[in-house]
């Protein structure tokens, strides 16, 4: 059977293929005005929008350090300087394979373990499109192989920058500290717009004090990319405005002196203008170099300065503590004159000992023998222990607290430094609330000589005996003598009076200055040593126990102790409070040696170096030392003889 082939109806399919076209002509009819309008709303309706964005795409808001401002001593040395260096910078969004990078480029530039935790750590840090220092320093060889390298390493870049340097290195590390790349916990606690293109901050010391001063305020340049994002050209700019320059009261000639006397042994000196408050020097030994910090210090040099015995970082000078033995022993006269308990014609025996009403326990006198019938004078002169165990008792704990925080001890002197400690002065209400114990009498009688619980630091005791050179006037120490705003002018800071130490007889302050002076020019001064010198000098000695044992063991045939025998870290402390010249005084000293007798030594190459190669003042007459003041002692003006202890 044969198949029936339909026909074909050419009209109808003619009239279904005209359809269709017409379906889609339509159709791309609606898709062309759908275009179209779409193009119109983007053209028109949105083109201030997607200009910007364009715009955004070529353009880019880079943010420019400012120059962290400089710091100068009051003659004008430069103490902190910047200094131009090339740094290795990654931008890691654009680095790829970072990892890979670094192993990459370490086979070119040399990279340390140091500067591999310092860029992690930044990374942490900063966003992936920031620039983070890699290596800092690079030499000119390093500068050379990456140039040809540099194909190599997208989102790497060579930079010029300024970074810190301190020429003096550890001179003056304690009070000038360091700066040091920001940390996470600094981030939260600093303007993030401000130190946008910061990478460092001040860590300690007038760095971080007065770190808003000198970091200045960040600026911008508006810059033109390439389809790449590399700038072609800067567009605009507004420029960073540069930190101020500061100008400290320190000297730095007398800080390099008093270096070199302090040298080889650990302790703090701190030299003030007692008619301002002006600290001239302020030494810590040992020091170290915070040259070190800058960059990033490695671990093995930060576990060498944590672990050694001599402790390099810690600032003996505003934090050491040190109990102040007979330097307090001025001051707790000045108080028994001002109220009336002591007097100059009051004398006692001796006998190198004091004992307390009903009780057994005898307070011993630094000389065994005891120094016989003792006046105030001589007791000064002397450092009688007996006779200021004696005014200690009769005063009570109370007015010993008085005076000693009207001179500015147990708390912060309010120095322009952070971490300043504040000592203690110890009273029935501290001891009961730190110890949980009750206070006795022989607590108070310790005190009498700077004993016991009591604490003050070397600032304090600069401070203390400054105020007694004004007679009174006690000021705040300080260390900003003026700062400068880039092209303007100098501004000077002024001295800030804290009180008036009110003493009812301005002659008891002679008093006690003529006794600090006889402790000088006095044979039988305890700072002889400082005797001779072409100017007048006021001082007070002090020795400080380390350890309570017996040092019998130790004595001569003449009963006196030979320190150089006794283990060197279990040697007493020395301390020395002085000023100078006595009649006119220029600067306040103190002098705090650990576990040596050399602080009158150090002292007078301190008073010889300021007075006479700085201030070239005239020399007066040298002086004989005189012998005792017992000489001059009157007898009591009621009975006619020597209390005599018992």
């Amino acid at each position: 059977m044969y198949k029936k082939t339909p026909i074909k109806n050419h009209l109808q399919e003619i009239q279904l293929i005209s359809q269709r076209s017409i379906i889609a002509f339509i159709f791309m009819v609606i898709l062309i005005l759908l275009l179209f309008v779409r193009l119109a709303y983007l053209q028109i309706s949105q083109h201030t929008l997607y200009t910007t964005l364009s715009q955004k795409n070529s353009l880019d808001l880079i943010p420019v350090e400012p120059t962290r401002g400089l710091i100068y001593d009051r003659n004008g040395m430069l103490l902190a300087e910047n200094t131009p260096v090339f740094s290795l910078d990654v931008t890691p969004y654009k680095a790829g394979n970072l990892l890979k990078a670094l192993s990459e480029i370490a086979k070119i530039i040399a990279l340390d373990d140091t500067d591999i935790v310092q860029f992690q750590k930044q990374l942490k840090q900063h966003r992936r499109f920031d620039e983070i220092p890699l290596k800092m320093r690079l030499s000119e060889s390093d500068v050379a192989k990456f140039a040809e390298n540099a194909y190599r390493f997208p989102g790497f870049i060579i930079k010029a920058r300024l970074i810190r340097h301190y020429p003096f290195e550890a001179s003056l590390s304690h009070v000038l500290g360091y700066v040091g790349r920001i940390n996470i916990d600094e981030l939260g606690d600093i303007d993030a717009t401000n130190y946008s293109a910061t990478n460092y901050i001040g860590k300690l010391g007038i760095e971080k004090f007065y770190e808003d001063e000198l970091h200045g305020t960040v600026g911008y340049q508006q810059v033109e990319n390439d389809a790449s994002g590399e700038p072609v050209r800067v567009l605009n700019q507004i420029h960073p405005v540069p930190g101020k320059n500061l100008y400290l009261t320190l000297d730095s000639r007398l800080q390099i002196a008093v270096e070199k006397a302090l040298e080889g042994h650990r302790g703090a000196v701190v030299a003030i203008q007692p008619s301002t408050g002006q600290v001239l020097a302020m030494v810590s030994q040992p020091g170290y170099d915070p040259n070190l910090f800058v960059a990033g210090i490695s671990s093995k040099d930060f576990q060498a300065l944590q672990t050694s015995p001599d402790r390099p970082l810690y600032d003996r000078a505003l934090r050491g503590l040190y109990p102040p033995a007979s330097t307090i022993k001025p001051f707790l006269a000045l108080e028994g004159l001002n109220s009336g308990i002591a007097t100059p014609n009051f004398t006692l025996y001796d006998p190198g000992w004091f004992q307390l009403k009903n009780s057994s326990h005898k307070f011993h006198d630094w000389r065994r023998h005891g120094h016989g019938i003792v006046n105030l004078n001589r007791a000064i002169i002397t450092s009688c222990d007996t006779y200021f165990f004696d005014l200690a008792s009769k005063m009570g704990i109370q007015r010993i607290d008085h005076v000693l925080n009207e001179f500015g001890f147990g708390d912060v002197s309010g120095i322009d430094l952070d971490d300043e400690l504040g000592g203690t002065v110890a009273s029935p209400s501290w001891k009961r609330k730190v110890k949980g114990v009750a206070w006795y009498e022989g607590d108070t009688i310790n005190s009498g000589i700077g004993q016991g619980y009591m604490q003050v630091t070397p600032l304090q005791l600069a401070s203390g005996v400054a105020t007694i050179a004004t007679r009174g006037k006690h000021f705040t120490p300080y260390l900003l003598l003026a700062s400068q705003d880039p092209g303007k002018s100098y501004k000077p800071q002024k001295p800030a009076l804290v009180n008036n130490v009110d003493i009812v007889n301005n002659n008891f302050w002679n008093m006690v200055i003529n006794g600090m002076q006889g402790v000088v020019n006095s044979s039988e001064g305890t700072g002889f040593k400082l005797s001779h010198a072409p100017y007048t000098v006021a001082a007070k000695t002090g020795t400080a126990q380390v350890y309570s044992f017996s040092k019998t063991h130790y004595e001569n045939e003449n009963s006196q102790v030979n320190e150089e025998n006794i283990p060197e870290r279990l040697r007493d402390n020395h301390l020395l409070i002085a000023f100078a010249p006595a009649e006119n005084p220029q600067i306040a000293i103190a002098v705090v040696v650990e576990n040596s007798n050399e602080a009158t030594k150090i002292a007078r190459a301190v008073l010889d170096y300021y007075l006479l190669q700085i201030l070239n003042i005239a020399p007066t007459p040298v002086t004989t030392p005189t012998k005792s003041a017992i000489n001059h002692i009157k007898p009591l003006e009621t009975t006619g003889k020597p209390h005599v202890l018992s």
